[in-house]
């Protein structure tokens, strides 16, 4: 029994470091992989009858030893869509099952997990990593507001930006208190109607008595201007406020004029019609009493400290890019970007025991623990690297260590196979 016992063991042996030597390989040969999780092996020994008088032989076994939480190296990428995890957790993933009547992706109901960050836009606006995984997240509404009780396949809108009419105009400039009396200054802002057409507006100065300035709104472009009305602004203690300040307005022609004392705003609202119906803009001189938005002090020219406006033209789909708390904006021409959804970053409990689907993506398992979604950085999941890949785990030189031990103790069961043999040989032939 002792020499048919050896010759099991032995073979079992072979077979044990075969898939060692198997799992050496498969690291090897994944070295370069991006987000690849080396797999060590485990060896177990079966003992068939044991005691104080008796050991049979028995066998061994080799266990795949993953290493799902050890993280690789994290190297910049050109690609601005790239994404590396530093720390514990994964990207949600979807994988492609067909496509409907239309011809759109359908996709897997099972999600599964990855490290594998090398994502880009195919041809659908899917960002899809180059094994063929879909990233999942958290969309966004048009107002930014998150859906978070489900995660989604990220599909960006590469659609137009819609024009934003301007309804606000924000002016802080200094009027000449020491001009003389009928000097004109003049601003002049550029405005956005519905469609994303822009049109110039004036607003014209002209010095009153005292400390008294009278403001017209026009339209150049014709001659003369067309106008929009006109408001007298009262400054200083003569308005109730300290010296140089807005306190109030008055005379109003075609213009509206907030009302209040010190500390409210200072607002004036007129109405435009470019062809598509009146616009209603409200032009913010600041507020009554403080120096900040339009005053009147010393000084002979009319300095314009800024004069924005709130419009937005129309603008075309530039690019994606994704942020380091996750947020995925879509960028255009206009110079503006909307956030459209969240990259989170799912962890386990155990991620040791998560299930290969292949060696760069993964499937939960009772093991493993259920799925947790969260924000980067919270509750224990990794930070995000932007335009970075993770690479593999593995160490080439550990690997050529262990082939080598691998390649020995295959050897040495082979001599135990050869030399059971022989002794099998012999005693059958003692009969002879």
């Amino acid at each position: 029994m002792s020499l048919y016992g050896s010759m099991v063991t032995a073979i079992s042996g072979l077979t044990a470091q075969s898939r060692a030597l198997g799992h050496v390989a498969d690291n090897v040969a994944n070295s370069q992989t991006t987000g690849y999780k080396r797999v060590d092996t485990s060896f177990e020994d079966y003992v068939t009858n044991s005691t104080q008088r008796l050991h049979e032989s028995g066998s061994v076994v080799a266990r795949p030893d993953y290493t799902n939480s050890l993280q690789g190296s994290i190297a910049q990428s050109d690609n601005t869509l790239a994404l590396a995890i530093s720390g514990q957790g994964f990207f949600a993933v979807a994988q492609p099952a067909g496509t409907d009547a239309q011809g759109a992706t359908e996709f897997s109901k099972s999600t599964l997990y990855t490290r594998a960050g090398d994502f880009g836009l195919n041809n659908e606006g899917y960002l899809v990593n180059n094994q063929g995984y879909y990233l999942k997240g958290w969309p966004a509404n048009a107002a930014g507001t998150l859906n978070r009780t489900d995660l989604t396949t990220l599909r960006i809108d590469q659609s137009v930006f819609d024009p934003v009419a301007t309804g606000s105009v924000g002016l802080s400039a200094n009027l000449p208190a020491d001009a003389a009396t009928g000097t004109a200054v003049t601003s002049q802002v550029q405005i956005y109607d519905a469609l994303g057409r822009q049109h110039a507006v004036s607003l014209n100065y002209t010095k009153g008595t005292g400390d008294a300035w009278q403001l017209a709104v026009s339209i150049p472009g014709t001659t003369p201007p067309t106008p929009v009305g006109t408001i007298d602004l009262n400054f200083g203690a003569g308005a109730g406020v300290p010296p140089g300040t807005l306190g109030s307005f008055s005379g109003a022609t075609g213009l509206t004029g907030s009302g209040g004392g010190a500390g409210d705003p200072a607002q004036v609202g007129f109405s435009i019609d470019f062809g598509q119906g009146p616009q209603n803009i409200s032009l913010d001189l600041g507020s009554f009493g403080s120096s900040q938005g339009l005053t009147q002090f010393s000084g002979t020219e009319y300095e314009v400290g800024s004069l924005t406006q709130n419009g937005i033209p129309r603008g075309s789909f530039s690019s994606v890019s994704i942020k380091e708390n996750g947020d995925v904006a879509v960028n255009y021409d206009n110079g503006q970007s909307r956030t459209v959804a969240r990259v989170p970053i799912v962890s386990f409990a155990d991620p040791d025991r998560l299930q290969r689907a292949d060696g760069q993506a993964f499937l939960a398992t009772v093991e493993s623990g259920e799925p947790l979604a969260a924000d980067i950085n919270n509750n224990g999941a990794g930070k995000l690297v932007t335009s970075a890949l993770e690479s593999s785990n593995v160490d080439i030189a550990s690997e050529f260590s262990k082939l080598i031990l691998a390649q020995r103790a295959y050897t040495a069961n082979t001599k135990i196979v050869t030399t059971t043999d022989q002794m099998l040989q012999d005693t059958i032939n003692m009969t002879r």
